[in-house]
């Protein structure tokens, strides 16, 4: 992560300077950062896909304000957390929200021991991927969007409440008595819905399919997070962990950003003097 930071500071001091080169190589060391950032927060894809492309021009635009006071993708993060949260208001990216209780009724609806969508095993293994991410990033909207994106941050992401604090501008002790109201209310529900996190629970993401497809929740023929080389239900079942819950969220994999964001970045990027 050091060596990571050193680079990026290098290629900061080159784009500062004009080189358009090294521009484009700081977008393409964090727009995946941002895209998978702004789709847990924003839950569907195209949503993300246009915030990811928001936020880098924010940052591409304000490159020579970075003083190297912290680390660089602790200034990136800042960016697109300020933008995450104030521009989630706006009608284009109003993410859906919905109570815990409602969410559980979701989950207890529509379960079924058979699938007849499809008997084929690979394409079975593709479709319970995207119910486990469907589900988990849905889960997250159930928290209001600060408490959401302190979650994200913590639990999902990984930083400790120093690099959080820093991100979000408040203190650390702010940051952990947050995240912990957050915590709590995540691991109940998983503990009392998830059979990923308790085998006693009947839900199972394969048990989901049929519904989430007749109720077209799913489209079987354009999945949003599944991958054929990415199984995250495996990973989870290999996970050797006390705590199941973050074993679910981080057993989520990390998604490229669109081909298009880095595109039309790119066209910004040839056609703009900074």
């Amino acid at each position: 992560m050091k060596r990571m930071d050193e680079n990026l500071n290098d290629l900061v001091d080159q784009a500062v300077s004009g080189d358009k080169k090294a521009l484009e190589g700081i977008v393409l060391e964090v727009k995946d950062l941002i895209y998978n950032l702004s789709l847990k927060m924003l839950l569907f894809p195209e949503d993300a896909q246009d915030a990811t492309q928001e936020i880098l021009i924010r940052m591409i635009t304000h490159l020579s304000t970075f003083q190297g006071k912290s680390s660089f993708k602790t200034w990136v993060y800042r960016i697109a957390t300020n933008y995450l949260i104030t521009e989630r208001s706006k009608k284009k990216y109003q993410a859906i929200r919905i109570s815990f209780d409602d969410y559980a009724n979701q989950i207890d609806t529509g379960q079924s021991n058979k699938i007849l969508h499809t008997d084929n095993e690979g394409e079975i293994n593709l479709l319970e991927e995207e119910v486990k991410v469907s589900c988990t990033h849905g889960l997250l909207h159930c928290l209001n969007p600060s408490n959401r994106l302190i979650y994200i941050l913590g639990d999902v992401l990984g930083f400790n409440s120093t690099e959080a604090a820093e991100i979000l501008e408040i203190t650390p002790s702010s940051f952990r008595k947050q995240l912990s109201r957050s915590r709590e209310r995540i691991k109940n529900f998983l503990t009392a819905k998830c059979g990923l996190v308790n085998s006693n629970n009947p839900c199972r993401c394969k048990r989901k399919i049929d519904f989430l497809i007749d109720q077209e929740m799913i489209d079987p023929r354009a999945l949003r997070f599944a991958h054929h080389t990415n199984r995250s239900i495996d990973l989870m079942n290999k996970i050797d962990s006390l705590d199941k819950t973050l074993s679910v969220f981080r057993s989520v994999p990390v998604l490229h950003a669109p081909k298009k964001v880095l595109t039309e970045v790119k066209q910004i990027i040839n056609s703009t003097t900074f």
